[in-house]
């Protein structure tokens, strides 16, 4: 009787809107065109707001006693000479060919990206995959008893962690694990490949990513999850004496996915911002470090480039979610 009840529930709405429904297909490419759109804003951003800042990258790369004819040489054969527009263009134009520009120390931005960027989505895809798996099972645990103990406590905890910032995480982490115990390295030492020499090195950066957005995430989860519990099948479920278990894993979940999946990809846009002060703490070999340097360097391509390479993760990311909460709905925002 209760999934003809949670059936006849959901028909009728689907069938009050045939006509806001698209084709699978048609429905996706919208949702790429969309993101696409907001992935093509960042570089123009970058470009702008490194223009307002003070200097340019031929000044902020200038060398010790050099001339003011030497360094305006160099801002010619950058190209900085010109306006922002004419370089925004020249840069983005390369774009779909897999041109990222070149850095103002003449490095072509694919081949500097080329070593971090797999680090920083090694390290951002485990700290992804821990923070979902350790809120989908503080959120559930805490579910399964709402009001109590247990609930209360997780409740607080996770609220602490989410308020912690990821340089304060880090710091905690690196006097307990690796300074007063002594178990894990400080710092992130790199092998012949340019990733880290041994796991252990990930395991403080992963966690210094992951603590906080286990809080937040497992927040998403808990509140998902109790307004699920409130839905007539559920308390269906509920009168009918079924295990707790079995209504949270068959009843409730199943309906808290889609917020699951999008707070997840906003984590990811989060783990990136949190990734630069992380990497930089524990000298991890990610972009987070390039990124730093090309800002002090007002290197407007590096800096685009990462900001695109990121963008475009989080873009996918965020369309998977986006699909996942259609398909799961039935319905089109």
């Amino acid at each position: 009787m209760i999934p003809a009840a949670a059936d006849g529930a959901t028909a009728p709405k689907n069938r009050s809107h045939p006509a806001r429904h698209l084709p699978g297909a048609g429905r996706a490419a919208r949702l790429a065109v969309r993101r696409l759109g907001m992935l093509a804003l960042l570089p123009a951003t970058v470009f702008a707001a490194i223009e307002l800042l003070p200097g340019d990258a031929a000044d902020a790369t200038s060398e010790r006693g050099e001339s003011a004819a030497d360094t305006a040489l160099r801002r010619a054969a950058l190209g900085l000479d010109r306006p922002v527009t004419e370089r925004f263009w020249d840069w983005i134009s390369g774009l779909p060919t897999g041109d990222l520009g070149t850095t103002a120390h003449g490095q072509p931005v694919t081949s500097v990206l080329s070593g971090p960027f797999p680090n920083t989505l090694l390290l951002g895809s485990l700290a992804l995959a821990l923070s979902v798996t350790g809120a989908l099972a503080l959120g559930s645990w805490a579910a399964l008893r709402p009001g109590g103990r247990v609930d209360r406590a997780v409740a607080a905890a996770s609220t602490a962690a989410f308020a912690l910032p990821e340089f304060v995480v880090s710091v905690g982490l690196l006097l307990v694990f690796s300074q007063w115990a002594g178990w894990l390295p400080a710092v992130t030492l790199t092998g012949p490949d340019g990733a880290p020499a041994s796991w252990d090195m990930l395991v403080l950066p992963l966690l210094a990513l992951a603590i906080p957005q286990i809080g937040w995430n497992t927040r998403i989860v808990r509140g998902a999850l109790a307004d699920q519990a409130d839905l007539p099948h559920v308390q269906a479920a509920i009168i009918d004496g079924l295990p707790r278990h079995r209504i949270l894993v068959h009843h409730m979940l199943p309906g808290a996915l889609p917020a699951v999946a999008v707070s997840t990809a906003t984590s990811a846009g989060m783990l990136v911002g949190g990734a630069v002060v992380v990497e930089t703490l524990f000298n991890y070999p990610g972009v987070g470090a390039v990124l730093a340097g090309a800002i002090t360097d007002r290197d407007t391509p590096l800096v685009a480039g990462v900001v695109v390479a990121t963008g475009a993760a989080i873009s996918v990311l965020l369309l998977l979610a986006d699909l996942l909460r259609d398909r799961i709905l039935g319905t089109t925002r």
